[in-house]
């Protein structure tokens, strides 16, 4: 069972020495695309002034970016899933999880960079970057141009199975679903949390690896603790179940 999922701002530094290539990724025979996303960022983080990097890439003090105006392709190499390391990641905890839990999420969860695209968590070949989310590299839009150039992909491979949508709303520009997904709602006191989303959706992705989800049927019998099933909303192809949060 295939999970989409968010990236998040915070990268973890260091790696292994690497040349980023087409079998690090999703999808290989599509490295040229990256490639030329890849090269847009380069050839614009080497170009424009600090006041402009700065905006870019969501950081004041021009001191701590000059290491993201270096070379990425020069940067060491994390596999995907390790790199990041927001609120969702913090409870996630892959690095505790036992190896057939990462191996699921290494296998089945896609997720959406905005510099780097549609990426398998078990990708080996993602250098600490950075770009915020939402800016365009020069008049360049990322989403715009891997929604393009991968839908057909993502399409084909997620075709087969219903699949569970965790992402946050932003990367619906990377890729709109065309058959069966499910997507959730977390509530409090009945109202939608937001930031706090990010949290449940990492615990929510730490529960089906450890309990090896392959279904939505499977998905539904799974108990997560503090959530409860509020509600099951369906219109079309989305299906979205509204969980209430009990503690």
């Amino acid at each position: 069972m295939k999970i989409l999922f968010s990236p998040a701002e915070t990268k973890k530094v260091g790696g292994i020495k690497g040349n980023i290539e087409s079998e690090c990724f999703l999808f290989p025979k599509l490295f040229g695309f990256r490639k030329e996303v890849l090269d847009r960022y380069q050839g614009y983080v080497s170009s424009v002034t600090d006041e402009q990097l700065s905006k870019f890439f969501g950081i004041k003090d021009s001191a701590k970016f000059e290491k993201y105006k270096t070379d990425i392709y020069s940067q060491p190499l994390m596999k995907v899933i390790e790199r990041y390391d927001g609120v969702a990641f913090d409870y996630l905890e892959y690095s505790s999880l036992d190896d057939a839990a990462k191996q699921y999420i290494d296998q089945n969860t896609v997720i959406f960079s905005n510099l780097f695209g549609p990426m398998l968590a078990g990708d080996f070949g993602l250098p600490e970057y950075k770009l915020k989310q939402g800016e365009k590299i020069g008049d360049f839009a990322p989403e715009v141009f891997y929604k393009k150039h991968f839908s057909e992909s993502l399409d084909e491979m997620l075709s087969d199975e219903v699949y569970l949508d965790l992402r946050a709303g932003f990367y619906n520009k990377f890729y709109k679903p065309r058959t069966q997904y499910v997507t959730l709602k977390f509530l409090k006191d009945d109202k939608v949390v937001s930031h706090w989303a990010k949290a449940y959706r990492g615990l929510v992705l730490k529960e089906m690896a450890q309990n090896k989800i392959q279904s939505i049927d499977e998905f539904m019998k799974m108990e997560i603790e503090n959530l409860s099933v509020q509600e099951i909303l369906k219109k079309g192809i989305h299906t979205e179940i509204v969980f209430n949060i009990t503690n």
